[in-house]
């Protein structure tokens, strides 16, 4: 059993009811794999943003038949969608800075807020080594925006201990890592990477590194109780 498990169960007994926002990457299909095989009673939600690539979508479908639990799904507001469209065009985001936020904010931020509404803590699948903007990441952080805990256990985390717990494990994991993709988001907001690139390089390439997010994760404070139990539960080896 995982050693991610410990620090799981940790979280729900103490904030209870938990979500996992899982944006159905490999990091997330780690947290999945966990929940699942440990039967903890951790909502497993997607935002599905109605760009996402088919391969994405046919893994949610995977998760249902591989683990028996039922993925929430959370879409954009229809009207708010439409409206974008027909007053900026569908692609507008490759424009600016600024249309490409709102945009992300009707099929991501907003969604988000509906689906964490009753929850006392959401995880996530962030790592340190994603990006700068993620480099000081911590374990815990209290969340204002939505006020509540936020986790992020694999924040410690390389790529490679990530593809080694899936490799270990047995994890389902998106098709499109077999391509070329590193990170996956929308589908026109996200390409392969060649070796020589980072590994966010794929998202929203047209953009400036530091500018690489879409709203969902800010982190406004570490939580008051962050250097508990969280941090002695920081994995040595994460094979299953």
């Amino acid at each position: 059993m995982s050693v991610i498990v410990p620090l799981l169960e940790d979280i729900v007994a103490q904030f209870s009811p938990v979500a996992l926002a899982s944006s159905l990457s490999a990091e997330d299909m780690v947290l999945t794999d966990a929940i699942a095989r440990a039967e903890l009673p951790i909502q497993v939600f997607v935002l599905d943003t109605g760009r996402l690539h088919a391969d994405t979508l046919e893994l949610m479908q995977t998760i249902r038949r591989h683990y028996g639990i039922e993925v929430k799904v959370y879409a954009p507001d229809p009207d708010a969608a439409a409206q974008y469209v027909t007053r900026h065009g569908r692609d507008a985001f490759y424009e600016s800075l600024e249309l490409r936020r709102r945009c992300c904010e009707i099929r991501k931020v907003e969604p988000l807020k509906r689906a964490l509404a009753g929850k006392r803590a959401w995880i996530t699948g962030q790592r340190r080594e994603h990006a700068p903007t993620r480099a000081r990441l911590p374990l815990r952080e209290y969340d204002a925006a939505h006020q509540l805990e936020k986790f992020n256990p694999l924040a410690e985390w390389t790529e490679a201990q990530v593809w080694d717990y899936i490799g270990v494990n047995g994890v389902p994991y998106n098709r499109l890592y077999d391509q070329g993709y590193r990170s996956i988001g929308c589908a026109p907001c996200t390409r392969p990477v060649l070796p020589q690139e980072e590994l966010r390089a794929g998202r929203w390439w047209w953009e400036q590194a530091e500018h690489k997010e879409c709203g969902l994760h800010q982190i406004r404070g570490q939580s008051p109780n962050s250097e508990n139990k969280i941090r002695a539960l920081t994995p040595a080896s994460h094979a299953g």
